[in-house]
């Protein structure tokens, strides 16, 4: 299954201070919902950081996340080893289809997928997410 990113999710309630500090070293605002900020490089559009002041739909704020081809697939994956599913598989209002799952170090990955029917499919309006715009769309 091809991954197509990943992005280390930062809970923070300092967003402007953010995209201002990493601005100085070449990143660009490319997501903001107000809860939640991307910044990606404009060389290089999947080298990115999410900032989070919190997490809107789920019950904890992410360590990171991971765009998959095949959300679906993955989840199912997921499921068949036990591991233990933090949030459950669903659609979001911003064009994503998500869960979140604990990786064998506690941490909390965002798994997600972009549907290919949302308006904001060509680009990035994840994260809660994650995210940015993508080179492979």
């Amino acid at each position: 299954m091809p991954v197509r990113r990943v992005v280390p999710d930062i809970q923070s309630d300092a967003l402007e201070e953010n995209r201002t500090f990493y601005g100085l070293l070449g990143f660009e605002e490319v997501m903001n919902l107000g809860w939640v900020m991307t910044l990606a490089s404009p060389a290089n559009p999947t080298a990115q950081l999410t900032f989070m002041t919190h997490e809107k739909t789920a019950p904890v704020v992410p360590d990171m996340s991971i765009e998959v081809d095949d959300v679906d697939a993955a989840y199912a994956a997921v499921l068949a080893t036990g591991a233990e599913v933090v949030r459950s598989l669903q659609d979001e209002e911003w064009g994503v289809r998500r869960f979140f799952v604990k990786d064998p170090n506690g941490r909390v990955v965002n798994v997600l997928g972009h549907m290919r029917s949302h308006p904001d499919a060509g680009t990035d309006r994840e994260t809660g997410t994650d995210t940015g715009p993508r080179t492979n769309a």
